[in-house]
């Protein structure tokens, strides 16, 4: 049986009480909070291991909370909104949720982004090598194979591939990648990000022009799924 808990935030009673039914049809335990307030006395009194926070609540900017949760709550965040700009999006993303889904939502979309969102709770033992399908990684001597063959990786795409794969079913956005791999003064340089990922794609994927590990989420990042 599935025990993990579930906070779900969002105003929409109609909303609250589907996404109750298709959470707990899964086995997820699940808490319903109606406003802002409500949502953060019930994090912190009982923390939970993944929060749906919609961005429209009728107290506080969904933003504003969101960015007041990650002072403390490092667990998944995911972003359910009628939001739709790319903006709203990238900004989410920056100030840390772990996902972002605009309504109305796809159900087996929803459930899977939960379902990756939790496994990326789960903290990544460096020692142990990491299997996504046909590849496989190699943390502490930084070997990367496909298929069994080992591939020729620069240490940059080994570091962003690294980075990517510990972040499992999580949108991270170009400006996240920059700072991250390159440093703060190449946030901006999205297309020296794009030739890196192409040149990773073309070493880790079957086809690189259908990438079944790295996806692109169209102007705002990538996400890796395994």
């Amino acid at each position: 049986m599935n025990k993990a808990n579930i906070l779900v935030i969002d105003d929409e009673p109609p909303i609250r009480r589907l996404l109750q039914i298709t959470l707990e049809s899964q086995d997820y335990q699940v808490h319903l909070a109606a406003s802002a307030k409500e949502g953060e006395i019930l994090a912190a009194n009982h923390p939970p291991d993944l929060i749906l926070l919609d961005l429209g609540l009728p107290d506080q900017n969904g933003q504003a909370l969101l960015k007041s949760l990650r002072l403390w709550y490092n667990k998944a965040i995911v972003i359910l909104s009628a939001n739709d700009r790319e903006s709203e999006i990238v900004t989410a993303l920056d100030n840390g949720a772990s996902d972002y889904l605009c309504k109305p939502f796809r159900t087996a979309e929803l459930l899977a982004r939960i379902r990756a969102a939790i496994r990326g709770n789960q903290p990544h033992e460096t020692h142990q090598q990491q299997q996504f399908g046909d590849l496989e990684l190699d943390l502490t001597s930084r070997v990367v194979r496909k298929s069994g063959t080992i591939l020729k990786l620069t240490n940059t795409e080994f570091n962003l591939l690294v980075l990517l794969s510990q972040n499992e079913g999580r949108v991270l956005t170009h400006s996240f990648l920059l700072k991250r791999i390159w440093g703060l003064s190449y946030q901006n340089e999205t297309q020296y990000l794009r030739v890196f990922i192409s040149n990773l794609r073309k070493k880790i994927e079957t086809n690189p022009h259908q990438p079944n590990h790295i996806i692109t989420e169209n102007g705002i990042g990538y996400r890796f799924q395994g």
